[in-house]
This record gives C-alpha cells, sequence and structure tokens, in this order.
C-alpha cells in the first residue's frame, strides 16, 4: 500500500485499516499503538481512532481499526458476519473456556473421534440460543462479566453460572479441517507460533499449559455478530460428552475483510511513518 498523506482531510470519509491483530496482544493494546502514530501522522490531537469488533487477547486474525470519520461506520461494520478458524482440545475445561486460565477439570474421552466430532457439528448449524462465558465482555448490571468472574477467581469464590442470559446467535456454516487423537494439528500450532513471534509487548497475558495428550481438532466456524467460539467449544464438547476449550482461535474474516488482505501492525505503522 501507499503510505498515507499527511492531512486527513484527503480522506474524508476515514480510513479502515485491517490488522491481523497479534497474539497475546489486546485489542486496546492494537489501538494505542496505531493512534499514537496516527496522530503524529496527521497532526491532529484529537484524531478518532477505535476498532469494530474486539478479539480476545490469546486471539489472533482480522481486527477492524477506523481511522477518523470511519468511526462512524464501526458500529455497522460489528454487526457483519465473522467467520473463525478454532482450535479446540477435548476431555479437560478451563474457567475461561481458552488458555487464559489452567485447566481445572478433566473427562473422559471415550466418546470423541474424528466421526463424532463431524456428526455433533452438524447440529451446531443453524439459529440457537448460546450462553456467553463469565470471562467475556457482557455487560451484567453495568459491569464486565469478566470483571465478576476475575474478582471471585482471584479469591477463590465459585463463579455463579446463571448471571449471564443466553443470546441468540447463528451458525451458518461449521466443518472440521483437521482432527489429532493426540497433538495439536499443525495448523494451530503454526498460526500461535507465527503470531508468538510478533507479541513482544504484550508478554503480560498469561497463557496455560496445553495438553497435548488430549484429542485436538480445528474447526472452521461462520457465525453472526455476538457468537462466542469460546462457548462454542465448550457446548460442542458437552454434546459429545465431555468437556472442551479453545486451545487456539483465529478470526479469518469480518464481513467482506479478510485475513488474506490484512497487514501487520508494523506494516499499518509504516504506512503512518
Amino acid at each position: 500500500m501507499t503510505p498515507f498523506t499527511h492531512k486527513i482531510e484527503d480522506y474524508p470519509e476515514g480510513i479502515i485499516l485491517v490488522i491481523d491483530k497479534p497474539y497475546r496482544w489486546t485489542s486496546a493494546d492494537v489501538i494505542r499503538k496505531i493512534k499514537y502514530s496516527a496522530i503524529r501522522h496527521f497532526g491532529k490531537k484529537n484524531l478518532k481512532v477505535g476498532h469494530a469488533g474486539t478479539l480476545d487477547p490469546l486471539a489472533t486474525g482480522v481486527l477492524l481499526v477506523c481511522i477518523g470519520n470511519a468511526t462512524k461506520q464501526a458500529e455497522e461494520l460489528q454487526r457483519h458476519d465473522k467467520e473463525y478458524l478454532a482450535g479446540i482440545t477435548f476431555g479437560a475445561v478451563t474457567p475461561s473456556y481458552d488458555l487464559e486460565k489452567e485447566i481445572d477439570k478433566r473427562f473422559p474421552v471415550d466418546g470423541v473421534s474424528e466421526e463424532s466430532v463431524v456428526q455433533a457439528l452438524k447440529g451446531f448449524i443453524g439459529e440457537q440460543d448460546q450462553v456467553a462465558p463469565l470471562f467475556s465482555a457482557k455487560s451484567v448490571d453495568g459491569v464486565r462479566a469478566y470483571e465478576l468472574a476475575r474478582k471471585a477467581f482471584k479469591a477463590g469464590e465459585p463463579i455463579p453460572d446463571d448471571i449471564l442470559r443466553a443470546s441468540r446467535i447463528v451458525i451458518s456454516e461449521c466443518e472440521l479441517v483437521s482432527y489429532a487423537p493426540q497433538a495439536a494439528s499443525e495448523e494451530d500450532a503454526d498460526v500461535v507460533e507465527a503470531s508468538a513471534e510478533s507479541s513482544k509487548a504484550s508478554m503480560r497475558i498469561n497463557v496455560a499449559a496445553d495438553d497435548l495428550t488430549l484429542p485436538h481438532a480445528s474447526v472452521r466456524v461462520a457465525c453472526t455478530k455476538g457468537t462466542y467460539v469460546r462457548a462454542f467449544a465448550r457446548d460442542l464438547g458437552e454434546a459429545l460428552g465431555t468437556g472442551a476449550f479453545l486451545n487456539s482461535l483465529r478470526r479469518t474474516r469480518s464481513g467482506i475483510y479478510s485475513v488474506a488482505d490484512a497487514l501487520t501492525v508494523e506494516q499499518a505503522l509504516e504506512l503512518l511513518a
């Protein structure tokens, strides 16, 4: 891409940057980094910069960063359908349904196989109710659910499981990409390894150890706004009579924007140099 001019007025509709969010970065980390450079580049202290749909710290992939008047489109952009590549571990659960927290319960995996996963996925296609993870940004009486969950977790108190209401979502596509009885799929490992190399500024984010002796699957999920793939992993485990959690998550598409066209944070900063 050609570097941006130094006049934000040259972009009357604003700028939308498709960023491949690094592993262990929060969405706020990305915004903070790009906003600082954009303010210096355009010489506007009050320049608006935001994102259209947050990603968890342990997720990678498409994050839409809106600059200037493009921030007015953020709400509309968030409504668009999303697509993810989810790495799922079967036979155990964590309080956060991903590797932010350690495994705290284990379950038999007798009913888990490539064939049973394929069959179970068919039951998730269509409109359905989904309860978001407690470790999520859902609002509970004006407080983020993850704030309540982390406070209880830190104090060693039981985390209530009935404080979140179900939301109506639609999963339009659900496909098993790969399955391994005792090892993480190469696709998931490659994503995490490549992303970790570019995440030097965010090592404060905790990552628990996965159990590579348990069955793993890589699943492609296309869904509507508001779908929590961590909750999908939880529910898939329950459908198979076991537990499950995310070992990796990559957003591959948001609306018309694909990760194939995304920029690294470093490439975006070069456009604002």
